[in-house]
């Protein structure tokens, strides 16, 4: 089902040079150094339940899909558990119905990919063979050999990060270190929930860290001291990365009295807008403060307009695939922060955007000058074959590659995270092969190249 040479060029003399590049990394480490999949699944090592909850409910690349076309949520499972089987089965063959929808996306590339390489089918979805999908599927996850450690390891898995607010406890990560198995699976510190004021529960959240941390939260002194002792505990933990996921970019650089009078605002639900934009805006300076304190890399992932669909989010909550990119901009934001960092080499801040028209723009060059900065891949709505190739287009003549970091996945679907890597590594493979037929570069540093794009680039950035 899966042609040998998909995803390389078309042309005859391209597609020889990206095959010999390609060969040269396929079999590579896995390097995951971003991504939300559940730490519990790798702490108990319990079999996965069924294909539905494998495939359909965990993934909003999938059911988004599924619900644009006007099937929904509820009838896929989520927001309550099918209560047999039966209703398992019909989800799949809704799911097997409209699988046509997900053609030219790269959700289809994933899903084949998994389906072959993993479960060893070698047919498309249809209608017609669902049930055969759903039995080969759900026997083999019977098996020890589809058990979670089992999948890491056969996945060639070196490292994979998880993500956790600063209020999770990391039970499932310390029972991962108490076990036996020696799959190295870290947390990755994503401080939104007590950074964010308009973060549902934000003045609860605060006083649970404060409980947490055994420290007064009532000041922003003691906010900031319970914060240094979170990001300790993650450091303990594994974590070497924290994660902002802020609706923009700006930051700001306050006094110490305008923090304070801030704050109280803030945490006294006295707080406007503004008032939300420019707590953010400091506490992204603070955190780049601190990771210069504590050397973990800094991810900033501006730019979408979250659970955009109230429906969805007053009854589903959070990540029901409703969020939408918006317009960006980044010079000027973050102009605060980089004047009191921006040259300080002890710091890494890692750069996302969902708007591609700022990667020439403002992100290249940003990255191509400041050795605080480096660009992250090509992500979320742009993780395609189409989008790693504008990002290579528009980047690499400004920011070069090694102002860049490699590729993660970003996903709460863990057996897409080969399907992904695979996809990256075939993309650059023929973007590199492109420089080499024009000449631009030699064949052995389009190979070492390759190597770094798909291993390495990622582990020093990430410092794994």
């Amino acid at each position: 089902m899966l042609h040998p040479d998909r995803l390389l060029p078309a042309d005859d003399k391209l597609r020889s040079i990206a095959r010999s590049l390609y060969e040269g990394v396929k079999d590579l480490p896995i390097i995951s150094p971003h991504g939300h999949t559940d730490p519990k699944w790798f702490a108990d090592n319990e079999p996965f339940s069924d294909p539905v909850s494998l495939f359909i409910t965990p993934d909003h690349y999938v059911f988004r899909m599924l619900y644009s076309q006007g099937i929904t949520l509820d009838s896929l499972g989520i927001g309550g558990a099918p209560e047999n089987c039966h209703d398992l089965r019909a989800i799949w063959r809704l799911f097997a119905k409209h699988y046509h929808c997900f053609q030219g996306t790269p959700s289809r590339i994933w899903l084949d990919h998994v389906f072959s390489e993993v479960f060893g089918i070698d047919e498309r979805l249809t209608p017609g063979n669902a049930d055969a999908f759903y039995e080969t599927i759900n026997t083999a996850l019977t098996s020890d050999d589809f058990r979670p450690r089992a999948l890491f390891d056969r996945f060639n898995i070196e490292v994979l990060a998880t993500t956790e607010s600063p209020l999770d406890t990391l039970a499932s990560h310390a029972k991962i270190k108490q076990s036996e198995w020696d799959g190295r699976v870290i947390t990755t510190f994503r401080p939104d929930p007590v950074l964010d004021p308009e973060y549902e529960g934000f003045s609860d959240n605060i006083q649970r860290l404060g409980e947490l941390t055994q420290t007064n939260v009532d000041s922003f002194t003691g906010y900031l001291n319970a914060l240094r002792d979170r990001r300790t505990y993650f450091r303990e933990h594994g974590a070497t990365a924290t994660d902002h996921g802020h609706p923009s970019p700006r930051t700001v650089s306050l006094s110490p009295r305008e923090c304070e009078t801030l704050y109280k605002r803030v945490t006294q639900g006295n707080a406007s807008p503004e008032d939300a934009d420019l707590f953010r805006a400091h506490m992204l300076t603070e955190m780049a403060a601190m990771s210069i304190e504590d050397g973990m890399v800094m991810q900033i992932h501006p730019g979408s307009y979250r659970n955009h669909n109230d429906l969805l989010f007053q009854r589903f909550g959070r990540d029901m695939g409703a969020d939408i990119p918006m317009q960006t901009s980044y010079v000027a934001a973050l102009k605060p922060l980089l004047d009191r960092f921006g040259n300080d080499s002890r710091l890494s801040i890692i750069l996302f955007t969902l708007d591609e028209t700022t990667y020439s723009r403002e992100l290249a060059p940003l990255a191509g000058h400041y050795p605080s900065l480096k660009l992250g891949p090509a992500w979320w709505f742009h993780d395609s074959p189409e989008g790693m190739r504008r990002f290579r287009q528009q980047t690499t003549e400004t920011a070069g590659f090694y102002n860049t970091v490699g590729f993660n996945d970003d996903t709460r679907a863990f057996l897409s995270i080969p399907a992904r890597h695979d996809l990256a590594r075939r993309i650059d493979c023929g973007h590199l092969a492109g420089l080499v037929a024009e000449h631009q570069l030699r064949e052995s540093e389009a190979h070492d190249l390759a190597h770094a794009l798909s291993y390495s680039l990622a582990k020093e950035a990430y410092r794994l």
